[in-house]
């Protein structure tokens, strides 16, 4: 398993650069374009991006780094090597950081938007907690994955 550290860091570090682009993107600039449509638009095309998004290429990507990061935190408590612990912490930075937050808050406010019947009531959910609540915790993910980022990087380094 020792010979593999190296590969797995790479394979992680990879995967967390991936979301942090994809969330630096949406904090940015995907959700203030949104933002400045009407509401029923701006709603459907958050609705049919969190449609699209659920593709095996995404899910790939996010899980699969997710179980890197596990990995990682499991080869820091068995095996040596001074990279070991900038490992276990970027999978940790992952894990609660992205994994986590995305399950915990992100996905039950998509979920939210999208049974949301059209109206007042959807357009309320959007301005008023969407577009704050749901940004404001991208924002921890955008950071989160960064941060994973970097600490895969330093493990690598040191692997």
């Amino acid at each position: 398993m020792i010979p593999l550290i190296p590969a797995l860091a790479f394979a992680a570090a990879i995967g967390s650069g991936l979301m942090a682009g994809l969330f630096f993107i949406f904090s940015v600039c995907i959700m203030q374009a949104l933002s400045r449509l009407p509401p029923e638009q701006g709603i459907a095309a958050m609705n049919a991006i969190n449609v699209v998004i659920q593709n095996p290429i995404f899910l790939s990507a996010f899980m699969g780094t997710a179980l890197l990061g596990l990995a990682l935190i499991v080869v820091a408590f068995v095996s040596g090597g001074e990279g070991r612990w900038w490992l276990a912490a970027g999978g940790i930075a992952y894990v609660v950081g992205v994994l986590l937050v995305t399950i915990i808050f992100n996905v039950p406010m998509n979920d939210a938007l999208a049974a949301a019947a059209p109206g007042q009531a959807a357009t309320d959910l959007w301005q008023q907690r969407y577009l704050t609540d749901w940004v404001w915790w991208n924002h921890v993910r955008t950071f989160a994955s960064i941060g994973a980022l970097a600490l895969f990087i330093l493990g690598f380094a040191r692997t």
